[in-house]
């Protein structure tokens, strides 16, 4: 291998490895749109509620959204850079291989939304009413609602050399419009724009009234169909397409020149929306001359353009699923199980103090982590609180709850990422929330994604008759955002092990006062010292191995494209380590390729819940070492991101993670998926009748009723 430097989008240098034998690695991009194929399946499955099924199906689109505002616009930027957008080169090949997998995706996306998925809602008396299929009563009603609530938001632009084309966000939809006739002054002007307003919901309700034993619904991109011409009255519409533009979303901020993240971020977060054109959708029924106009305006080749016959934008349809009514057409409600070594209402920190506690989400609540905090807010032993924040969401009791212990007097320090992606200004918000009560916001770093879920409350206690400061720490492989802990599978853990409180102590005083970090007796912390222990505890297991010992190694992680964790990984195999990788997403590493890795297996768990664990697992010769991390094994988490993983030190909690993370993995047969050395995924072996490692995890965790 040879290594470059060049400098990144965000002035930091970075090593980029040229692959001298690609055959050694998949195609991380490639690999990203097989996870995409797979999450398609489900909402193919006749076994999963129909809503969910659509839900699914809007969930590959925001996938594919984030997918193009990231990991394309990387590449179209280095096309642009070296003037090889279109012409024949390694990295235009790389693209164009892309651009067709995503065109057959979409594709198959489509037909399974009009095929399959909608008249299946149809036949469950859940429609969506097009403009020919409303009766003159729904006609009459939508016209209505057009204009009282549509019309006033429009502004259509009529295009000549006074009114050029306009500024078109991100992934805003639009509508363009052919027409004839002449203009108010006498000028054959052709071309107009009509943006949808961003304010209105997409998917709008008709009254019962209207629509009886059923549930009825149009589109707002209809009900602005229905009366384009209203809006160029004496023109006559000659072609129209709906269309949407995906930009390149990725910030910019160069650590050279800035002074003061959160401005910097902000001055760039009014640029996101107009970034570099990467892909261009637009209606089936585009006329060419339109869809080739747009194109040009876009400077986009053809290979960016996405016909759909459709809604374009599935994200959206996700509002028609929130609508639905009847309870077959969602997953029963899920009632997480409060966890048994924790009794509601009683004093957390004295259960702490007994052992350290195991939290499994979804299927535990994440309430006791809610919990700790409230009561570490009101408890007046509690002097300070030290906590990570990543991704909240809006509105977020634990920042709530931040803010009242500062204004308690609490000494509150927050680390707050403002590079979390798409989710900058959220932060800068809560960061300035927080920030005007007294508490201690530091910015994370610049180019180094502060992305470790850390809380540690220090507690006034009285220890042998001395009254000490007590630390009590919560490690998290998942976001402090009670939304996704309903949706996510995470571990986290409670605890007072003085070692652990020790080491997460020196980190936080890294993180704020950028000193090195002190020697940590049990963490593992990027980018320092995480990716050399991971490949010192796979080199083990090779020496074990090669040793004539059984070495083993099981890692489940949601990417693994760091090429110096899989060459150690290929060392291990070809020592006759048995390793299993449970990898959700992109996957780079070859398994089963004989000579390299014919000892690895790779499989991919699609399911209900999104699989969001980071365990790593060594047998470390009989005496099993099990960690658990906020770290993907990923060149960003290993080497330009602040991360953690720790020890699970007891016994019976690390039994715990082995029976409930990886076993059932291990043995799913209903949404596992099987990596061969192609690149391929082979299809789980029964998805109705199978061994499914969530619904197990359900069924023995929950609360047992009708939602487990």
């Amino acid at each position: 291998m040879l290594a470059t430097e060049r400098p990144s989008r965000q002035g930091v240098k970075i090593t980029n490895v040229v692959r001298l034998n690609s055959q050694r690695f998949l195609n991380r991009e490639l690999s990203q749109l097989a996870f995409n194929e797979r999450v398609l399946t489900l909402a193919q499955r006749t076994g999963v509620p129909l809503g969910e099924r659509l839900r699914f199906l809007c969930i590959v689109s925001a996938n594919l959204d984030e997918f193009f505002e990231i990991r394309v616009s990387d590449l179209m930027d280095k096309l642009r850079e070296s003037s090889e957008l279109g012409a024949a080169s390694p990295q235009w090949e790389t693209f164009v291989q892309i651009s067709e997998r995503a065109h057959v995706l979409v594709d198959q996306q489509y037909a399974l939304y009009n095929q399959k998925v909608m008249p299946a809602l149809a036949h469950s008396h859940v429609v969506i009413l097009n403009h020919k299929q409303r009766s003159p009563q729904q006609r009459a009603w939508v016209r209505d609602y057009y204009r009282r609530e549509v019309l006033p938001l429009l502004s259509p632009i009529g295009l000549d050399p006074s009114h050029p084309f306009p500024q078109v966000m991100n992934k805003a939809l639009n509508f363009i419009v052919q027409l004839q006739g002449k203009d108010a002054f006498g000028r054959p002007s052709a071309i107009a724009i009509v943006k949808v307003p961003r304010a209105l919901p997409r998917v709008i309700a008709l009254p019962q009234a209207l629509a009886p034993g059923r549930q009825a619904f149009v589109l707002l991109s209809s009900v602005i169909r229905a009366h384009l011409t209203d809006l160029f009255p004496r023109r006559t519409l000659a072609g129209f397409s709906q269309f949407r533009v995906t930009r390149d979303s990725d910030l910019w901020v160069d650590e050279r020149e800035v002074s003061n993240l959160r401005e910097a971020l902000q001055f760039e977060l009014t640029q996101r929306h107009f970034g570099n054109a990467v892909r261009l959708e637009v209606l089936r029924t585009c006329p060419p001359h339109l869809e080739e106009l747009l194109r040009d305006q876009f400077h986009l080749p053809h290979e960016a353009v996405y016909r759909v016959e459709g809604p374009v934008n599935l994200v959206r349809m996700n509002q028609l699923v929130d609508h639905l009514l009847r309870p077959e057409h969602r997953f029963p409600p899920l009632l997480p199980a409060w966890p048994a070594r924790l009794t509601q209402g009683a004093d957390i920190f004295e259960a702490i103090r007994r052992g350290d506690i195991l939290l499994h989400h979804p299927f535990e609540s994440f309430e006791p982590v809610i919990e700790m905090l409230r009561q570490a807010t009101v408890d007046p032993q509690v002097v300070a609180i030290r906590m990570t924040l990543y991704r909240t969401g809006t509105g977020s009791v634990l920042v709530d709850l931040l803010e009242d212990a500062a204004r308690r007097g609490k000494e509150v320090t927050v680390v707050v990422e403002l590079q979390a992606r798409f989710d900058e200004e959220a932060n800068i918000n809560l960061a300035e929330r927080l920030e005007a009560v007294g508490a201690q916001v530091v910015y994370g770093l610049v180019g180094m994604k502060t992305h470790a879920k850390l809380m540690q409350i220090v507690r006034r206690e009285e220890r042998r008759g001395r009254i000490r400061l007590i630390p009590y720490v919560h490690l998290g492989t998942g976001n402090y955002h009670p939304t996704t802990t309903k949706l996510y599978t995470d571990f986290g853990m409670l605890t007072a092990e003085r070692a652990i409180c020790a080491d997460v102590e020196k980190i936080f005083m890294h993180l704020t006062s950028l000193t090195r970090v002190q020697r940590l007796r049990h963490l593992w912390l990027a980018p320092f010292t995480l990716q050399k222990r991971i490949i010192a505890a796979i080199a083990y297991e090779g020496r074990l191995a090669r040793a004539g010992n059984a070495g083993r190694i099981i890692a489940k992680v949601n990417a693994l494209s760091d090429e110096a964790t899989i060459n150690a990984l290929y060392e291990a195999s070809k020592a006759g380590v048995s390793i299993d990788l449970i990898v959700r997403g992109a996957c780079s590493l070859r398994p089963g390729v004989p000579g390299l890795s014919e000892n690895i297996r790779v499989r991919s768990v699609i399911g209900r819940f999104l699989e969001h664990h980071r365990i790593y697992y060594f047998g470390a010769g009989g005496t099993a070492q099990v960690y658990l991390a906020s770290a993907d094994w990923m060149g960003r988490n290993l080497l330009r991101r602040i991360e953690i993983a720790w020890p699970v030190l007891d016994p019976v909690l690390r039994a715990r993670v082995i029976d409930e993370g990886l076993k059932p993995y291990l043995h799913d047969t209903a949404d596992a998926w099987i990596l061969g050395p192609s690149g391929r995924y082979a299809g789980p072996r029964s998805t109705g009748t199978g061994f499914s490692a969530q619904r197990s995890l359900l069924s023995s965790l929950a609360q047992q009723s009708e939602a487990a």
